[in-house]
């Protein structure tokens, strides 16, 4: 029988994506036996981010300010408004140089299986923001599942009967993928190859 603070340490680590039961402890193992210095700032950095960290109040993404330095920055394009699901997708979007433009983070997707709809992620507050009179163009850069697909789709639809120009990215990213783990050409290629949706 494990000890108590070992088996919650294995379990906390199982909350990771793509982490089950022996990778978490072998990792609980190794901070334990070789590196326990590296487990206390481990665990520091995460009660820090946990505690610090918001969602910007214009974007949604992940921020220790009100608004994050991405909406504060005025070299920006703010005739371009690029919607992805996730921060890490934001990040993926910003590694490749080739858009200048702010964006609207939607921290999920529609999934009406998984009992996720408009309300869940914010669907209203990106409506506000592209109507802010400023905002020319809808970028989607949701993925390419079959949930990113039904959010474009709604998304498109919905500001479209707005009088707003929506495209998608281009479909030089693989159909079923993840825009996190997309090599940066194929997005940076899909962001200029974009097509009006």
């Amino acid at each position: 029988m494990a000890e108590p603070s070992l088996q919650a340490l294995v379990e906390a680590l199982r909350r990771l994506p793509g982490v089950g039961v022996k990778s978490a402890s072998r990792m609980a193992f190794h901070l334990l036996q070789h590196d326990r210095e590296g487990a206390q700032v481990l665990a520091q950095a995460l009660q820090q981010a946990a505690t610090r960290i918001r969602h910007c109040s214009l974007c949604h993404t992940f921020t220790e300010e009100e608004v994050c330095a991405t909406c504060r920055n005025p070299q920006r394009d703010h005739g371009k408004l690029c919607v992805v699901e996730t921060p890490a997708d934001q990040a993926a979007v910003e590694r490749t140089q080739a858009y200048n433009g702010r964006y609207f983070v939607l921290m999920g997707k529609l999934s009406p299986l998984d009992g996720i709809g408009p309300k869940d992620i914010g669907l209203e507050k990106l409506f506000s923001r592209a109507m802010d009179g400023e905002v020319q163009e809808v970028i989607l850069a949701t993925n390419f599942t079959a949930e990113g697909e039904a959010t474009a789709h709604v998304i498109a639809e919905a500001l479209k009967q707005r009088g707003l120009k929506v495209s998608r990215l281009a479909r030089g990213v693989p159909a079923g993928s993840e825009l996190e783990y997309v090599d940066l050409g194929t997005i940076a290629h899909a962001l200029v190859d974009r097509r009006s949706r």
